[in-house]
């Protein structure tokens, strides 16, 4: 037996906010949407991709967003960490840059629920 990586990462979402979903994760971060199986989608949520790796937003009932335990997304540079965050402070999203990794640079900011995300790149 051999793992060979991260298929997805699951975040929450509350209930009914699929199309905030789709605005953020879609509209400002151009991940692409791609489609449930059908006895999924009757529960609601969505599927994203990012690189070979997919994010799932799942609707919980009881929602409370995820402050600590984050997915991180990896971008090639450090110039295009400083692109992400100037593009999502120009969309009024806060941005927090966080120098504790000396060898990456990186930010975390929340999506539109309160999703801690993170975002880093070789320093």
């Amino acid at each position: 037996m051999r793992l060979l990586g991260l298929d997805h990462v699951q975040i929450a979402i509350p209930v009914g906010a699929e199309e905030r979903a789709r605005a953020f994760y879609v509209g400002v971060l151009g991940l692409r949407e791609v489609p449930k199986p059908p006895v999924m989608a009757a529960r609601g949520g969505a599927w994203f991709v990012v690189g070979e790796q997919g994010l799932h937003v799942g609707v919980e009932q009881a929602f409370v967003p995820a402050k600590k335990a984050h997915p991180a997304f990896r971008l090639a540079s450090a110039d295009d960490v400083r692109a992400l965050a100037a593009h999502l402070m120009s969309k009024g999203i806060e941005v927090r840059f966080s120098d504790e990794a000396a060898d990456a640079v990186r930010f975390h900011a929340d999506d539109p629920f309160g999703n801690r995300l993170e975002f880093t790149a070789p320093a």
